[in-house]
């Protein structure tokens, strides 16, 4: 669930909800919330893992979702939101925050281009746009604390 957080921005309950056939390690491919996403090696290689655990784990089970706990792999339904907070109970991190910082990220990598941050990510128009525009604030920022000519400008008031 980290690495589809943080990785792929995917929200918790779009990761509740992946099944088994939304990865499809063949083709490298993962499907979030209805959107097909390329799987690079470190995507690709967590969830080999997690299956090959899973299939130890509960070889019986006839649970079709990706993430399954003791208690769902008896049924058909998806791991509880509880199960998200517990397994990140005590971390300074949240899987919101790894989503957010996420897409911040590919904002201020790729610049701050709302119909690409739609586009990877599935976003509403006007979220992308938001996320967008702080990358422009946070680009602008970073610009201003580099450029060398204006580090021996005199900061505060100027004059007596």
């Amino acid at each position: 669930m980290l690495m589809l957080a943080a990785v792929h921005a995917a929200r918790t309950g779009a990761i509740r909800f992946l099944l088994l056939d939304d990865v499809d390690l063949g083709n490298r491919r993962l499907t979030i919330a209805g959107r097909t996403r390329p799987i690079d090696e470190f995507t690709h290689q967590i969830p080999l893992e997690w299956l090959d655990y899973r299939r130890t784990r509960w070889p019986n089970t006839a649970n079709p979702h990706l993430l399954i706990n003791q208690l769902s792999a008896l049924g058909t339904g998806p791991v509880s939101k509880i199960y998200f907070a517990k397994s990140l109970r005590g971390q300074a991190a949240t899987l919101e925050r790894l989503r957010v910082d996420r897409q911040l990220e590919e904002a201020l990598t790729h610049g701050p281009d709302p119909l690409r941050l739609a586009a990877v990510f599935g976003l509403d128009p006007k979220t992308a746009i938001r996320y967008a525009e702080n990358a422009s604030v946070l680009l602008a920022t970073g610009a201003e604390e580099q450029d060398p000519a204006s580090r021996d400008e005199p900061k505060g008031r100027n004059g007596p």
